[in-house]
């Protein structure tokens, strides 16, 4: 993996036009040193998926991808593949999307440029649109409560998920919740995963009924963790999140000793570097 700042060309010896070289390929790099998201500059978000190289192509390779796109103080999500992308960025189409699947760290790069530093990918291969082969269930603390709870609930979720054979890996959401990724030994058409996290969703509930919740509307809720088991996708592990917070992968054991904010572009690639690829 390389990494490089190359001299601007004479023609354009500019801030907005350096370029990067990226396992070798090329990639623009326009204004690096705005800032995309809360004091991470583009340069400075190329630096931290570089270091977690790994760990993202992990999370995205061959899935397809929305992109979470930031433009000054905008937010907008893109489904169809942007005008001028490079020819060696991989796509799936559908009739309503065309959607980036990263299979190299120069797409990540190129996504980054983009303004893009939070992904969600489907759960998904490209190869197997209609049968996903993970599950995907988002514990999201609701006013009075916190990551404490979500802890609480997600321990809760694991022990559901192994009545099911089933074993679920957690990971920071960026924000104040958690994430749990449930890979599929069989992969299964949509249909069948959804009613599955349904079930298991429904199953928390109804065992610590004081704790989670399932109501979809907001008022609804009360001081409880809301277990999101509608939208298909979440921000992708390493994603980077409001805050310069990264959704980080974690150990079950490692719960009860680490706080969200623990994770972020300065602090994750220490950690990587040191432990790893944590998720699944």
């Amino acid at each position: 993996m390389r990494f490089d700042f190359l001299h601007p060309r004479e023609e354009s010896r500019k801030p907005y036009g350096q370029r990067v070289l990226v396992d070798d390929r090329e990639v623009r790099v326009t204004s690096p040193d705005r800032v995309l998201v809360d004091g991470v500059t583009k340069a400075a978000a190329l630096e931290y998926f570089l270091a977690v190289g790994d760990g993202i192509l992990g999370a995205l390779r061959d899935r397809p991808v929305m992109l979470e796109r930031r433009r000054d103080d905008t937010v907008f999500f893109q489904r169809r593949l942007p005008q001028g992308a490079p020819e060696w960025v991989a796509t799936v189409r559908g009739p309503e999307y065309d959607l980036v699947c990263p299979d190299d760290l120069a797409t990540v790069a190129w996504m980054v440029n983009l303004g893009a530093v939070t992904f969600h990918p489907w759960p998904v291969r490209r190869d197997a649109m209609h049968t996903p082969d993970r599950l995907l269930i988002d514990l999201d603390p609701q006013a009075g409560t916190g990551f404490e709870e979500a802890v609480a609930v997600a321990r809760m979720v694991r022990e559901v998920l192994h009545e099911r054979e089933l074993e679920g890996f957690p990971k920071t959401s960026g924000g104040r919740g958690l994430h749990i990724l449930v890979p599929l030994a069989t992969p299964q058409p949509w249909g069948d995963v959804q009613a599955l996290r349904e079930g298991i969703g429904h199953e928390v509930v109804e065992r610590i009924p004081e704790l989670a919740t399932m109501r979809r509307l907001k008022r609804d809720r009360g001081a409880r963790v809301y277990l999101d088991c509608g939208p298909q996708t979440v921000a992708s592990a390493y994603s980077i999140r409001p805050g310069g917070f990264v959704s980080a992968p974690l150990r079950w054991e490692e719960l009860d000793i680490v706080s969200p904010r623990d994770f972020d572009v300065a602090s994750m690639p220490e950690r990587f570097a040191r432990i790893g690829d944590l998720a699944p």
